[in-house]
C-alpha cells in the first residue's frame, strides 16, 4: 500500500516536472518515424511501458495501424488529466470510433476516406483506488481490474477498419475535470450490452475539460461515503472543476441500506455540495432518470418519489444547478412511446450474447442508444442550466428534444468485444 508521503511525494513531483517542462508530450506511431515512439505488431503492453493489449496486434500497414475488429492501446500513465491527439485514417475507407479506459465514449464514427485522414483530439481522466493517507477506495469484486481503477491509459479503436496513423498524449493538469457520483445509469459499465450517461458524456465535451466518472453500480449516496469514493474525489477535486450527484434508485430501496430522502440523502447532498464549493468548484444536481414504467394511458408512472423532487427542493435551498433529468427522460420515454422505449434498454432475446440462455428484459439499465439518449439530455440541461461548461461543448453538437429523440437507426455506435449479461450490481 502506497504510504501518504509516497503518495504525496509523487504528487510533488509530477507538479514540479509540470511546472519545469519536463512532462512533455509522448507521440506513439504505427511502424517507426524519427522522434516518435514505434508501434510495431510485436509492440505488446507491459507494466511501464505502451503497447498493443487486450486483444490481438492490428495490421500495420502504410504506416496505419488497421484493426478487423476492436484493438487497444494502452499506456502507462500517472493519475491526472489529459489531452490525446490521435490522427486517423489509412490506406483504405474506414469508420472509427474510439472509447478510452471502460468503454468511454470519445469520438464517434469518425469517416476517412482511402489514403485520407484527419485529426482529432479530447481529454481523458485516469486514476487509481490510492488514497493519500495510504487507504484506497473500497472496490466491489467486480472492479478488481477493471480499466477504471488501473496505472495505465487504455484507448479502443473500434467500427468499420477502424485506422490510427499516430496517437499523441500531453500531461493536462490546467485543464477543469467533470466529476460524476452516482449509480449503475451513470458509471463507466466495462461490458456490453450495458452502458450509462456517464460514459457518453465526453463524446460532446472538447478537448479543454475531462470527465472523471466515479459512479458505480448499486451505489447510494451513503455507500459511497463509506467505500470512500467522495474522500477519493475530493483528494483532487480543486477550483474550476465540477460535480455531479446523481443517486436514488438504490438508496430509496428498503432495508438496512436504504438512505431515507428527508435526512440522510438530503444531509450528505448538502454537505457535499458545501465541500465542493470550499475547494471552489461548482456542484451540480441531478435528477435520476425514470424507470421505463407505463401506465395504462402511455404516461411515465413515477416509482423514485420522493427523491427526485428532494434534489429540486435541494437545488433551490442552496442555490444549486440542477439537471432535472428526471422529466427529461419523462418526456424521452413518451416521445418513443411504451413498444419503442424499449429500444432505449436492455431487451434482447435469448442467445443474442454468448451463455445468455434467458431472454434480457430490464426496465433500469440502458444499451449503448439509450445511454445517449440520456447523455444528450444532460447536454441540454446543461445548457438551459447556463453552465459555463456549456462553452467545452463541442461545436458540432446539435440541440435536443427528448419529445422527439432520434431514431436508433440513427445511432450507431460500435460495440466492444467484451460482454456480461448479468444485470449490473443492485443494492
Amino acid at each position: 500500500m502506497m504510504s501518504r508521503r509516497a503518495f504525496q511525494a509523487g504528487a510533488g513531483l509530477l507538479a514540479t516536472l509540470a511546472c519545469a517542462g519536463a512532462l512533455q508530450a509522448e507521440t506513439y506511431t504505427c511502424g517507426t518515424q524519427a522522434g516518435a515512439h514505434p508501434l510495431l505488431s510485436e509492440t505488446r503492453y507491459s507494466i511501464g511501458g505502451a503497447g498493443f493489449d487486450l486483444a490481438p496486434s492490428p495490421e500495420i500497414r502504410n504506416g496505419s495501424c488497421i484493426g478487423t475488429g476492436s484493438f487497444f492501446i494502452s499506456f502507462a500513465l500517472l493519475p491526472g488529466n489529459y489531452v490525446v491527439t490521435v490522427d486517423l485514417g489509412g490506406p483504405q475507407q474506414s469508420s472509427t470510433t474510439v472509447k478510452a479506459e471502460a468503454r468511454r465514449l470519445m469520438l464517434l464514427n469518425v469517416a476517412t476516406a482511402p489514403g485520407r485522414h484527419t485529426v482529432q483530439q479530447f481529454a481523458v481522466n485516469t486514476r487509481t483506488t490510492d488514497l493519500p493517507d495510504g487507504r484506497k477506495v473500497q472496490i466491489k469484486p467486480r472492479e478488481a481490474g477493471s480499466l477504471r481503477w488501473d496505472s495505465k491509459l487504455t484507448l479502443e479503436f473500434a467500427g468499420t477498419n477502424p485506422s490510427v496513423r499516430s496517437i499523441q498524449i500531453a500531461p493536462a493538469p490546467a485543464i477543469p475535470a467533470v466529476y460524476l457520483a452516482g449509480d449503475s445509469t451513470v458509471v463507466d459499465q466495462d461490458k456490453e450490452p450495458w452502458a450509462a450517461w456517464g460514459q457518453v458524456l465526453p463524446l460532446f465535451l472538447d478537448s479543454g475539460v475531462a470527465v472523471a466518472n466515479h459512479a458505480e453500480s448499486g451505489e447510494t449516496i451513503a455507500s459511497s461515503t463509506s467505500a470512500l469514493r467522495f474522500e477519493k474525489i475530493f483528494s483532487t477535486l480543486r477550483a474550476g472543476d465540477y460535480l455531479f450527484l446523481q443517486f436514488g434508485h438504490n438508496d430509496q430501496k428498503p432495508g438496512s441500506d436504504y438512505v431515507p430522502a428527508a435526512t440522510t440523502y438530503s444531509e450528505l447532498t448538502r454537505k457535499y455540495i458545501a465541500l465542493a464549493r470550499k475547494r471552489g468548484a461548482t456542484p451540480v444536481l441531478v435528477t435520476s432518470m425514470n424507470r421505463r414504467t407505463f401506465d395504462e394511458n402511455g404516461h411515465i408512472r413515477d416509482t423514485l418519489a420522493p427523491y427526485p423532487q428532494t434534489v429540486r427542493s435541494l437545488a433551490e435551498e442552496t442555490r444549486t444547478a440542477l439537471l432535472d433529468l428526471n422529466a427529461c427522460s419523462r418526456q424521452l420515454y413518451e416521445g418513443l412511446g411504451p413498444a419503442n422505449s424499449r429500444e432505449l434498454f436492455v431487451y434482447a432475446p435469448a442467445n443474442t450474447y454468448p451463455d445468455q440462455p434467458e431472454a434480457l428484459h430490464d426496465d433500469t439499465h440502458f444499451n449503448a442508444f439509450g445511454a445517449y439518449e440520456l447523455a444528450r439530455c444532460v447536454v441540454t440541461e446543461i445548457r438551459t442550466a447556463g453552465l459555463p461548461l456549456a462553452r467545452h461543448l463541442r461545436r458540432d453538437v446539435a440541440a435536443f428534444d427528448p419529445a422527439h429523440p432520434d431514431s436508433p437507426a440513427a445511432v450507431s455506435i460500435p460495440p466492444s468485444p467484451t460482454v456480461d449479461t448479468n444485470t449490473p450490481y443492485g443494492r
